[in-house]
């Protein structure tokens, strides 16, 4: 038996929760999907994720919110992350960090455990992802054997050096972060589906969903700027796969990359 998954990437603001609503529930159609991760620590107007667009998420579906760098940058978001199981953080921050690392959906096919981990490479110092999925997938190997991972990385040589490490160990290994897909879905060697980044799910016309002009002035002075959200030129950016319940293994994947009202989708049979 297999189970079929859909995780769909980095949600950047109100553009990216709009596109995510009206093409999700025609996408979990088309898939038969059953079980919807997104990536929403850009969710709240680029920054974080509160109560709010969690509530909406949930709503059309979603079993599991994983987040990254971002995820702490509203204090609504920390005090969310209290409460909340659903919505995890990259496992890796040190000891004491608000919220949980992982979660264990549970599924009429069986349990899946979806782990957030983040990278160090031109990233913050925090503890090593190896080392640290190491010792946590031992853990979530004694409930189940279908494991997928968020890896929250800028690096692509970390994101396919981490996902060596861990051919065969774990279900499949998501890259978000850069909010750039990459055209190079695959499943390894030893059985678990990797992509380096997902993708944002987002507005376009912008650099990584920012409004360019304060962007480019980021670059141009060296200074802090003030962020906002883009809207022009909405994609959802997603990954479908299917895993072998027995073996844990990924044995089919797509990728996903959708423009702006594009009717096949929109409307659910």
């Amino acid at each position: 038996m297999n189970i079929n998954i859909l995780f769909i990437g980095d949600i950047v603001g109100k553009p990216g929760m709009d596109i995510v609503q009206m093409y999700l529930p025609g996408l979990q159609k088309k898939y038969k999907a059953d079980i919807t991760i997104v990536n929403g620590e850009n969710a709240s107007d680029g920054k974080g994720c509160t109560d709010k667009e969690a509530k909406q998420l949930f709503e059309l579906g979603v079993d599991t919110i994983t987040g990254g760098n971002h995820t702490w940058d509203k204090p609504q978001s920390q005090e969310f992350l209290k409460k909340e199981p659903r919505s995890i953080r990259p496992m890796n921050y040190p000891k004491g960090t608000h919220g949980n690392g992982y979660y264990i959906i549970p599924n009429h096919k069986g349990k899946v455990a979806v782990l957030n981990l983040q990278g160090r490479a031109y990233m913050a110092a925090i503890d090593c992802p190896f080392r640290t999925s190491d010792w946590v997938i031992s853990k979530l190997k004694n409930e189940t054997n279908i494991i997928v991972v968020d890896f929250h990385a800028e690096a692509t040589a970390e994101k396919l050096a981490l996902a060596n490490y861990l051919d065969g160990k774990v279900s499949a290994i998501i890259g978000t972060h850069t909010h750039i897909q990459t055209a190079d879905e695959r499943i390894l060697a030893n059985g678990t589906g990797y992509i380096t980044d997902v993708g944002m799910t987002g507005p376009y016309d912008s650099v990584i969903g920012m409004k360019t002009d304060a962007a480019i002035n980021r670059f141009l002075y060296q200074t802090p700027q003030k962020y906002q959200t883009a809207t022009d030129n909405v994609h959802l950016c997603g990954l479908f796969f299917k895993i072998d319940m027995q073996s844990g293994k990924t044995v089919e994947i797509e990728r996903i990359f959708l423009p702006e009202f594009d009717k096949l989708i929109v409307e659910p049979e």
